[in-house]
Order: structure tokens, then C-alpha cells, then sequence
């Protein structure tokens, strides 16, 4: 929010709303106190009130309204009335104006402010989902005294500002969603002064439901009988209650223009703009065609030109009228490739082709229609072999399923003028394996690479595959946030943004353990993914696999405490956002610890065993029993389905079919004496290696305009380091490390864990490192993470989130005593995580990535 202060105020209390040209953070400006200057809203007198919003105004205005009247009856206990004219003020029911709402473009009301100079036109006039929310005097004929005014350059920013209004009298945007209690207030009260929050500086923001079966599919079906328009209602007012504004709907299974009639015009009238994903272009869901392959013909355009033309008109024909953004281009059937060659001369005409239909339709330029071309996958390879691509079409750019960008627009190369966006992931059903079932992202990786990708100008579309939306509600938030003023985010106050959205669904009282336990989760599943987790994931003989366990099973006791104290209305938000997440996986990394144990006591033909496979057992039988609470018992079951989604017994990209499988176990007869080992699992220090935290060196060198940016909490131990911004040189930059070594040492190898950053830049990335005054290594540690090697490298750097990259100094002695380690960036945007100098100790031929006792970490 930004607020100004009232530059004048003009004779007769006229009220002028000229905003200062530089906006700061505004205060919050709705009180639940009296204070001195404040606007009565509710008071203990003031039981009633009416809302003036007149007839004229757009539906999704007036929709987002008659919400706002419900809001404050969650809040307050009171529902103001709704009037169109001001005449009717001071009806027989004693009910008075105090709110005021209204469009540029189409209120009256708004009209007759700015021609009676009590509202500055030069604020919303050619604005973009702009809101101003202040308070005036005397707005309108019949209506004496002050009213608090919401006014929006258009019908969103309109929309956006009565949201605002409700989610500042203390309505939360996930209300619905994640079951959060409105807050009571018995007063509400309005501070003087101007408040909005600008223009968005991303234009479309929204997200993609996908992968939605079995779980939101499953869900919607038996609620509402499929994904119609009782259910997307919820979706499009979470949307603009989040200040986003675009939707790919669910294409699964579902048809989304084609089973449900209203499900398109009723996105329009609320202020939802549709698109169709990546793969579905011409404003076309690809069921549309799977159900009628006979009626059009195979989805090939060499050899099917007419079948598929008459396809995409009939798209283009059912939009027109409405604010929609059209995907166009072409991939094959069912989000495939289109064939084994990059054919961009085939697919140039394919574009040619879509935009004269368009022409044709809408009978205006192509140009008119926004469009965009989505270069997913393999679609990236037609653009680096330049295919051309109209000017006004947007390119969306896209990651790489897991949350690394692949490629951004080159700085000081001439920009495409249609602009970019960029389509990223908290979702995936695909290669190297699905993560579907819960929240697996931090918001830091999430917030540095949508960093960098602000930074290099991508900013006309950002859309997150969400899955089935439940349980990514967190990073859902934060992106669409961070969508609206990446410019207010920074990395050092990513936790305060955890806390505010842990108060806004819990409450001021309990936000900062929240926080904590939240934070703290999403750190330890960007380890590794639930489904990609199993018994071989860390090392046992290390002690490092208890460790994990153990700190899950450590945050588990803590939300269980927490939850314990939350007020009745607000345990099942707690658990649909926290406690279940967090159970959850605390079981899933006890199970397979304890499938670890097993394995290696059986091996052993110990008799310990057997408890151990019990234990499997029990945590296999419990993680059933804890999605069947989440789906039956969870506000009354509402959310029946949302957690059937499978993630035990993965062997390959895909899920098991069948379901769940518990992992195997070995069992040893009792009745034989077992080779017992005793111990266990005690640490033992090994000589000759060095765990340095990238943000623990010992000197840095930054050239004035930049600065080595720590970024908390990122990747698997302490933190990510990073020359930021990323827009400037980097020439100049170094860290230095220093260690001290006791003995002799020869043959040293260095391993550096980076961040699992794509090569954006051509290329790649690389560094420059060297021990003491010896002789300085160039590497670069990316260059292969490219679509060709998708499988092999790119995919599983991007699963690991993380990059090793190996030097070897084979011919190097160590002498003991103290020796310096310098690295250089000779690229943007490396962000290094730690060092491990290894001359022979590391024995274990794993790397511990969370925990090194053995070893001396040197500030």
C-alpha cells in the first residue's frame, strides 16, 4: 500500500486529490480505535450504514460490492445496505452514505467529484487498475459529511481497492480457500489521507490450474459436478481479491469454453481475463479436439491445414467481445513436441495463418487482439534458430519446471517490442519426477529468480502453475504479490512478508511462530521433493538422514504445539497451511529413515530390524490416515479429494499407478541370533576436509553500485551469496576464504554447490578460482543444462536445486597453516551456497549438504 498526505486542502472543504509525485509505504488506514481526525465507519453508535455505488457501473464492480456488504458482516456483524442514487440517503430505516465506490470510467458519481474539482482526473484518467481510497466531503448532492471513497481507474481498480477495504478491516483473501475466520471488530474506523498502490508493474498476473487430477478434479466434480462456473466463481474473487488478473483454466480433462457456458462471460463481467496454456492456441481447450478428432481431422497442419484452421476460427469467434489474450502457435498433440525436427519456417506460417484468422474475425488488425507465444520445452529451440515472431506478440518465456529460469532477454540487445512474460512452476506432473502433492518451494528461490527475471525487463506477463491451488496457497500468494511491486521485496525482508501473510490467516498473536514454522518447512522440502525422497536419499552411515528426520520431526512437535493454542476457528486454516504440510512430511522422511535402518540391519541379519519395519509400517499407515483427515474432517470436509494425490513409491517421472506403495522391507528371524551392532549411528571426525558457507568469507571486493547480497535461508544449509544487482558488471568482484589446516595436505579437490541457475546468458556461467597465489582456474558450470541434455543434466539440476561443480589442483601440496581461497564471478548471477576443500578426508563419497560435524567451518 503507499500512502500520501493531502497536499491542500481547498476553500469551502473541498477536498483535492493530487497525489505526491514520490509514494512511500502507506500506514494501514483502517483503525480499530478511535482516533483523533478519524472517520466513523462502525462504531457503537453507528450500528448501520449504506454503501452509494450506482447502477451504471460495471457488473464486476458491483459483484465485488455486494461481497464487501458480506465482509463486513463477518467482521462487524452488520450488513450495509447497498444504494444506486443519493437521493435515496436517509430512508425510513435511518441508514446513511459512509462509503462511496465508484469507476472512472463509467460512475457518475465519479463523473460529478471530478468536474467539482474534489477529485483530481490527472490520478485515474489513462491509469491502470489504479485505486485511490480516501475520504471527502460532501461528494454529492443529499449527501452531507465525510464518506470514505474508493474510486479505480477502471472496473479492476475499482474492484482492487473495495478488496483492499475488506481485507484491511480484516478479511483475508483466502478466506474461502483456506478457511481463514474473518476478524471481529466491534469499531472500525478511517485515517485521513490518500492511499493506493500504484499501477501494477507486471500487466497480466494470474495463475495456471494444472495437474489437477485426482485431486482438485476429484474435488470440484463431487462438489459442484466438474469445473464449471460455481466453482471458478471462487477462484476469479481469490484472484482479485490477490490483485491478479489472468487465468489459464483447467485443461486436463476439462473443457473449460465447452462445459460450462458461463464459465467464460462470467470471468469477463468479474475482471478475469482467460488465456489457454501453452499448448492450447486459438483460444481452444485441446479437449475440445480430443473429443472430436473425427470432427477435425489429425492435429497436423501439413497434412491437415483445413481441419485445423476451422478449429481455431470457431476459438477466435466464441472470444471476440471479450478481454481475452490469445495463445498461438502450435505444439503436438496432447503438449508434445510437433515432431522430431525444429521446423520454424512450418511453424512461421502456422502464425501467419492464426493472426489472419484473427483479422478476420475481429475485423480489426491482428495487432488489436493480445497475444502471446509460449516457448515451453522444446519450443525454446525455435527461438534461439530465430524464428520470427510478430512484433506485437508477447513472448512468454518459461522455466524449467522446477523454478530456474532458462532464458531471458539479452541486456543491451534490441527488445521485442510485443514484450516478455514469464511462466514458472510450483507444479509439475513430468520428468525427472512429478511433484504434485505439496508445497516444495521456497519463496527466497522463488523471489531471486523472479528478481532476475524483473530485473531483465520481462514484465508484461508472469503466470505460476499453481496445480490444483491447494496446498500451494503460500507461494501462490507471494508470487501474484511479488507480481503486483517486485520492487518491494528484497532479501532481506522475505520473513516479514512470511509473517504478515502467518497474521493475516492466524493473527497478530500467534504470526511469528507461524512464520517461523513455515519458513522453516519450505527450507527443508527444497531439499529434495516428497516424491522424489526415498531410503537412498542421504546418507545413513554419515548420521545425516537422522538429522533431516529429526529436524522435521522437531518442526512437527512445534506446529502441534502451536496448534494447540489457536483459537477453534482458526485450526483448520492452521492445518490446511502449516500443521498438515508439515505432519506430513515428518512422517514421509521418518518412513523412509526408517527403511534406511532396516535395510542396513537386515543386511546385517540383526534382529533390530523388524522394528524398524514396523515402523515403516506405522508411518506408511499414518500418512493415509493423515490425507484422510485433511480430505473427511477439515472444515467439515469441504476439502474431500484435495489430498489424494500420489507420492509414496515413485520409480520413474511418473506416479504409481495404483496408488501409494510402501517401501520394502526385510524382516529377520527372531529365533536366530542376529549379528548386533551396537552404536549405531555416531559421528566420526575425518581430517583433510573444509565446509566453508558461502556467506562466511573472509574478505569481498565489489565494485561502487553493487554489493555480494546474502540471501537467507536459500538452498540446503545457510544461505545464498550473490554480486547483486544483477544488471551491472561484475568485473572486479571476488570472495575470499581462509582455512587452517593442521597437517600436510596434497592432491586437493574443491567443490562448489551453486544454485541450480540455467544458462540464460549464452554460454553459460562461469567463475574464476584459485588456492593462494597459485595459478587461477576458469570454470563454467552450466553451459551443458540445455534442452538437449534435459534429461540427463538440465532436469536433474533443476530437481536438486542445486549445481556441484569440481576443481581439481592435482598437483597442489597444503602445507600446514593458514592458505586463502579466492573465487571470482565472471557472470551474472551465480549465487554460490558453499565450499567444500576435500584433500582425501571425505571418505563417505556423499556430500553432506546439512550437517558436517566433522568438519572446520572457518569465519
Amino acid at each position: 500500500m503507499m500512502r500520501i498526505s493531502l497536499k491542500t486542502r481547498i476553500v469551502c472543504l473541498q477536498l483535492c486529490l493530487t497525489l505526491a509525485s514520490t509514494l512511500q509505504a502507506a500506514d494501514k488506514f483502517v483503525s480499530f480505535i478511535r482516533e483523533e481526525g478519524t472517520l466513523e465507519l462502525v462504531t457503537s453508535q453507528q450500528r448501520s450504514f449504506s454503501i452509494l455505488c450506482a447502477d451504471e457501473e460495471h457488473k464486476g464492480v458491483l459483484t465485488a460490492v455486494h461481497n464487501l456488504q458480506e465482509d463486513f458482516y463477518k467482521v462487524a456483524d452488520i450488513r450495509p445496505a447497498l444504494v444506486a442514487d443519493a437521493k435515496q440517503k436517509g430512508s425510513a430505516d435511518g441508514q446513511n452514505v459512509r462509503i462511496l465506490i465508484g469507476s472512472f470510467d463509467e460512475s457518475p458519481f465519479i463523473k460529478q467529484l471530478v468536474k467539482s474539482k474534489k477529485l483530481d482526473a490527472r490520478e485515474l484518467k489513462g491509469k491502470n487498475e489504479k485505486f485511490i481510497i480516501t475520504t471527502v466531503k460532501d461528494p454529492a448532492e443529499g449527501i452531507p459529511g465525510e464518506v470514505l471513497l474508493i474510486a479505480g481507474s477502471d472496473k479492476r481498480g475499482t474492484i482492487y481497492g473495495v478488496y483492499e477495504l475488506s481485507r484491511q478491516i480484516g478479511v483475508s483473501p483466502w478466506y474461502w480457500w483456506a478457511d481463514v475466520p474473518a476478524e471481529r471488530h466491534e469499531e472500525l474506523y478511517i485515517k485521513k489521507g490518500v492511499y493506493t498502490d500504484g499501477e501494477p508493474a507486471v500487466k497480466y498476473r494470474g495463475i495456471f490450474i494444472n495437474d489437477e487430477w485426482p485431486c482438485m478434479g476429484g474435488w470440484t466434480t463431487e462438489r459442484y459436478g466438474g469445473f464449471n462456473s460455481k466453482m471458478y466463481v471462487h477462484v476469479y474473487e481469490l484472484l482479485l481479491r490477490l490483485k491478479a488478473n489472468f487465468l489459464w483454466p483447467a485443461m486436463w480433462s476439462a473443457a473449460f469454453y465447452a462445459d460450462d457456458s458461463m464459465n467464460s462471460p462470467l470471468a469477463d463481467e468479474m475482471g478475469i481475463i482467460i488465456g489457454t496454456s501453452h499448448h492450447e492456441p486459438m483460444a481452444r481447450n485441446h479437449q475440445e479436439y480430443a473429443r472430436n478428432r473425427k470432427v477435425y481431422g489429425a492435429w497436423n497442419y501439413q497434412t491437415n491445414k483445413d481441419g485445423i484452421d476451422r478449429f481455431f476460427r470457431e476459438g477466435i469467434e466464441r472470444m471476440r467481445g471479450k478481454e481475452e489474450v490469445v495463445t498461438i502457435a502450435m505444439r503436438g498433440d496432447g503438449d508434445a513436441p510437433m515432431g522430431p525436427d525444429t521446423d520454424t519456417k512450418l511453424l512461421e506460417n502456422i502464425v501467419k495463418e492464426q493472426r489472419r484468422i484473427i483479422a478476420e474475425v475481429t475485423g480489426k488488425s491482428a495487432s488489436k487482439t493480445p497475444q502471446l507465444w509460449a516457448l515451453y520445452s522444446e519450443v525454446l529451440e525455435y527461438y534461439d534458430q530465430g524464428m520470427q515472431i510478430p512484433d506485437d506478440v508477447m513472448i512468454l518465456l518459461c522455466d524449467d519446471n522446477w523454478g530456474d529460469v532458462r532464458r531471458l532477454p539479452e541486456p543491451g540487445v534490441k527488445r521485442h517490442p510485443g514484450g516478455y512474460g514469464m511462466y514458472y512452476h510450483v507444479d509439475l506432473h513430468g520428468a525427472p519426477r512429478a511433484y504434485q502433492w505439496l508445497n516444495m518451494t521456497q519463496i527466497q528461490h522463488m523471489w531471486e529468480q523472479l528478481y532476475l527475471t524483473y530485473a531483465y525487463g520481462v514484465d508484461k506477463m508472469w503466470i505460476l502453475n499453481v496445480g490444483d491451488l491447494k496446498p500451494n496457497e503460500f507461494p501462490t500468494d507471494f508470487f501474484l504479490k511479488m507480481a503486483w511491486n517486485p520492487d518491494a521485496f528484497n532479501a532481506g525482508n522475505l520473513m516479514d512478508y512470511t509473517r504478515e501473510f502467518c497474521r493475516q490467516q492466524f493473527g497478530n498473536e500467534y504470526a511469528d511462530e507461524a512464520a517461523r514454522i513455515l519458513n522453516l518447512y519450505c527450507k527443508y522440502c527444497a531439499r529434495v521433493t516428497a516424491e522424489m525422497l526415498d531410503h537412498k536419499t542421504y546418507n545413513l552411515q554419515s548420521g545425516e538422514f537422522k538429522a533431516v528426520a529429526d529436524e522435521f520431526l522437531a518442526l512437527e512437535a512445534h506446529a502441534v504445539r502451536q496448534f494447540a493454542l489457536l483459537p477453534e476457528n482458526r485450526r483448520d486454516a492452521y492445518k490446511e497451511l502449516i500443521l498438515f504440510p508439515v505432519q506430513a512430511m515428518a512422517n514421509l522422511y521418518e518412513m523412509y529413515c526408517a527403511t534406511a535402518v532396516n535395510r542396513q540391519l537386515a543386511a546385517e541379519n540383526d534382529v533390530r530390524a523388524n522394528a524398524w519395519a514396523d515402523r515403516v509400517e506405522y508411518c506408511f499407515r499414518r500418512d493415509a490416515e493423515l490425507c484422510a483427515d485433511y480430505n473427511n474432517n477439515i472444515a467439515g470436509g469441504k476439502w474431500k479429494h484435495m489430498m489424494d494425490q500420489t507420492h509414496i513409491g515413485y520409480t520413474s517421472w511418473d506416479e504409481p499407478k495404483g496408488g501409494n506403495i510402501m517401501p520394502k522391507v526385510t524382516r529377520v528371524d527372531a529365533s536366530r541370533n542376529g549379528n548386533m551392532v551396537m552404536g549405531g549411528y555416531e559421528y566420526e571426525e575425518s581430517s583433510g576436509v573444509v565446509v566453508m558457507e558461502a556467506e562466511r568469507f573472509a574478505t569481498s571486493v565489489q565494485e561502487p553500485g553493487t554489493q555480494w547480497t546474502v540471501i537467507p535461508d536459500l538452498g540446503r544449509t545457510l544461505s545464498g551469496l550473490s554480486l547483486m544487482p544483477y544488471t551491472k558488471p561484475v568485473s572486479g568482484a571476488s570472495l575470499t576464504y581462509q582455512m587452517r589446516l593442521k597437517s600436510d595436505l596434497s592432491g586437493v579437490r574443491i567443490r562448489l554447490i551453486l544454485d541450480s541457475t540455467l544458462p540464460f546468458i549464452k554460454g553459460g556461467h562461469s567463475y574464476a578460482i584459485r588456492l593462494d597465489d597459485g595459478e587461477e582456474q576458469i570454470v563454467n558450470y552450466n553451459s551443458d543444462l540445455t534442452w538437449a541434455n534435459c534429461y540427463s543434466k538440465m532436469y536433474p539440476a533443476g530437481a536438486a536445486r542445486v549445481i556441484e561443480s569440481k576443481v581439481t589442483f592435482p598437483d597442489v601440496t597444503l602445507e600446514a597453516g593458514v592458505h586463502t581461497l579466492t573465487i571470482r564471478p565472471l557472470s551474472p548471477a551465480i549465487v554460490l551456497h558453499k565450499i567444500i576443500v576435500d584433500c582425501g578426508g571425505d571418505m563417505s563419497g556423499r556430500l553432506n549438504l546439512t550437517e558436517s560435524p566433522r568438519t572446520r567451518t572457518l569465519k
